[in-house]
């Protein structure tokens, strides 16, 4: 039996099912696919965008009108891995409005050549990207592994007049160790290829940037929402995230989340991984055993056949097994025609690596991942498994199955960090289904076509508008408004990637969730603060201070109003897509202000940690409270020079410096940097 065998809701999104994202233009094209092909003539195009939001035939549209009207000779697709490679398969887009066809010849599709581990095949698939581009052809789909081959033995001189077309953007990094990174900087240094970057999360589980900034600053952006992209679904009506925790081998602990009637793929943890059970070929053979008992193999497809308690028989496909031959058989299958189109082709898959980001199979219902991750985009990637858009398919859910530590466990503090993570990153995912955000100061007027409520806008209140496309506007007393371009964007359009590495760092979690004498305008203004500083350096002070207010603000927001809506719950559910917009009015509502003072005082990892209270017992979180309150942070010169900064801003606005003795904790953490920093100028002093 699963202890706290109930699922904990972290987040229950209910699209507001409007169809727009089926719908196409006269060209075919989908809202998303539409948005970045009106800026197909830029030259360096990122696109950030949700799985299933239509990005492999948005690539299509653009590279075609590059290699028919841009001067561009060839387009080269780059995924990370061969199974998302059917993903750019010859499409007839003429049948839907377009004026060309997207054709991909067998050869050029190096992601379908048989026995990807030998060698001396990945050699020949280098030899191949030499022949195509002397050739006639016009598009080659290759792995990123053999892109950076080829790059290395080629040179960047061979790739001009080129589209260079990156899947997974987020592979990319500016670490000097990133090949792909370092021939993508010498790519935009020539100056003479064509870069279309598609991701579905700008961000990495590492937060070492993807882009030097320099870089990044020549890329136009198109950008798309999760919520903008579920809110416009046909068939799903509900998407549910949650956390399962278990003690014991978890194969053991499975059966209570398995259901042989939804369509399912289960990630089994990394064999280096503490939930692992050093023998993942047992495991996938233990979950098909809790799943059914086995009666053989499909000979045409490679697919365990299983018959379940019911009676029915079920198909199983198993994506760990080593033997090469009979991976290769079952991933043809799941990138066949037949598995797109028939939704009881395959039941259940068993995926180690693969079957995560670009794997393409819409019938999805429910991801189960075993192991923390302790990448937000793993999880972002894995959640996007299930979320693509299918008929029939009304409810879908993404699940992660976690080890529950003992109280008495000396690791405690290592165990409970392994999902720390994991929680804060599921609240985070509902600032990224959360509709996108604009604030302006106080009384800066309504905006067109936004609802401000039942009684409109009014000045001097607390105004809160959403428009018909979910986005949301707030006024907040105080608020720095951004003033350069590159500014603005971040504001508009990065909030999602600035939020993510304030989640992700690590001593921010701990002491967010567990030390009872935090002070929250810590961790909003020296933690974000020094996040944003060191990945924006080229804006001014006052462009970082506005990007930190609009960051916090948002994140803030989106925590409070889901406590806000804790007494709004049906059935343990919130009760529909307009909960969060009601949630978070109920909270602006209740405050005589809504100021940036009055956020910064509001710890966003409470409801982090509400989260985990229900999933722990009180002796294990009294235990792990201790212990990381015993390792407190202890301030360092930086951190005291930042806090120096802000009392500075404080004697702006009160006329005197932070006192020692205040009552409030923050002004005396401000004091108190002044007084280190008093302190280490007398002993330099001393010593010099």
């Amino acid at each position: 039996m699963i202890q706290n065998a109930d699922i904990i809701p972290t987040v229950t999104f209910r699209p507001a099912g409007t169809g727009a994202t089926a719908k196409a233009n006269e060209l075919g094209m989908r809202p998303m696919q539409a948005r970045a092909y009106d800026k197909r003539g830029e030259q360096y195009l990122l696109i950030k965008s949700p799985p299933a939001s239509g990005k492999s035939r948005a690539l299509m549209f653009i590279a075609l009108d590059k290699l028919t009207n841009q001067g561009v000779k060839k387009a080269i697709v780059c995924v990370p891995e061969r199974s998302i490679g059917a993903s750019f398969n010859s499409e007839p887009l003429s049948k839907h409005g377009f004026w060309a066809d997207w054709e991909v010849a067998p050869q050029w599709n190096l992601c379908n050549t048989p026995g990807a581990d030998d060698p001396k095949v990945a050699k020949s698939k280098v030899k191949a990207v030499g022949e195509f581009l002397v050739s006639d052809a016009r598009v080659l789909v290759c792995t990123h592994a053999t892109f950076r081959f080829a790059f290395d033995e080629m040179g960047v001189e061979a790739f001009d007049t080129a589209l260079i077309a990156i899947d997974e953007f987020h592979h990319v990094s500016a670490d000097a160790g990133n090949r792909l990174g370092a021939q993508l900087a010498q790519l935009i240094g020539r100056d003479k290829a064509h870069i279309v970057a598609m991701t579905g999360s700008y961000f990495r589980g590492d937060a070492i940037p993807v882009l030097a900034p320099d870089d990044e600053a020549k890329f136009e952006t198109v950008t798309y929402t999760y919520y903008e992209q579920l809110n416009g679904y046909q068939y799903l009506k509900v998407l549910d995230i949650g956390y399962s925790f278990y003690t014991g081998p978890y194969t053991e602990k499975i059966s209570a989340l398995l259901d042989p009637t939804i369509k399912t793929i289960v990630h089994i943890p990394s064999v280096n991984s503490r939930e692992s059970l050093k023998d993942k070929h047992r495991e996938a053979e233990d979950i098909m055993g809790h799943l059914g008992e086995w009666h053989g193999v499909d000979t045409e497809t490679g697919f365990h056949l299983l018959k379940t308690a019911s009676g029915a028989t079920i198909k199983v496909a198993d994506l760990v097994d080593d033997d090469a031959s009979k991976r290769d058989r079952v991933v043809a299958s799941l990138k066949s025609a037949a598995a797109r189109s028939d939704r009881d082709f395959v039941d259940v898959i068993i995926a180690l690596g693969m079957a995560k980001e670009g794997f393409d199979w819409i019938w999805c219902e429910h991801a189960l991942t075993v192991g923390y991750r302790s990448s937000l985009t793993e999880i972002i990637q894995i959640i996007g498994r299930a979320t693509r858009d299918a008929p029939g398919k009304t409810r879908a859910r993404f699940t992660n199955l976690i080890a529950e530590p003992a109280a008495d466990d000396p690791l405690v503090v290592d165990a409970i960090n392994d999902y720390l993570k994991a929680i804060a990153a599921s609240l985070l995912m509902e600032q990224v289904l959360a509709p996108r955000f604009e604030f302006t100061p106080k009384d800066a007027g309504p905006k067109p076509d936004f609802d401000y409520g039942p009684d409109g806008y009014q000045e001097g209140a607390t105004n809160i508008g959403v428009n018909a496309q979910g986005q949301m506007h707030f006024e907040i007393k105080g608020l720095k408004l951004p003033t350069s371009i590159e500014a603005t964007r971040i504001c508009r359009e990065d909030l999602n990637e600035v939020i993510a590495s304030f989640v992700q760092d690590k001593s921010a979690l701990e002491r967010g969730m567990f030390d009872t004498e935090v002070v929250p305008e810590e961790l909003t203004q020296l933690k974000m603060g020094k996040i944003i500083r060191e990945k924006f350096p080229d804006l001014s002070e006052d462009d970082q201070e506005a990007v930190r207010q609009h960051a916090i603000a948002a994140l803030t927001l989106t925590q409070q109003a889901k406590a806000a809506m804790v007494g709004d719950v049906v059935d343990g559910e919130f009760s529909g897509s307009t909960a969060f917009i009601d949630g978070v009015r109920k909270f602006a509502l209740s405050v005589t202000d809504l100021d940036i003072d009055l956020i910064d005082r509001v710890n966003p990892f409470d409801a982090t940690y509400a989260v985990l209270a229900k999933a722990m017992d009180e002796k294990t979180l009294l235990q792990v409270q201790a212990v990381i309150n015993a390792k407190k942070d202890k301030l360092t010169y930086e951190d005291a020079r930042m806090l120096a900064e802000r009392a500075l801003e404080f004697k702006r606005e009160r006329g005197r410096l932070p006192s020692l003795t205040s009552q409030d904790a923050w002004e005396r953490k401000m004091a108190e940097g002044i007084a280190f920093l008093q302190r280490h100028a007398a002993k330099a002093a001393a010593d010099g």
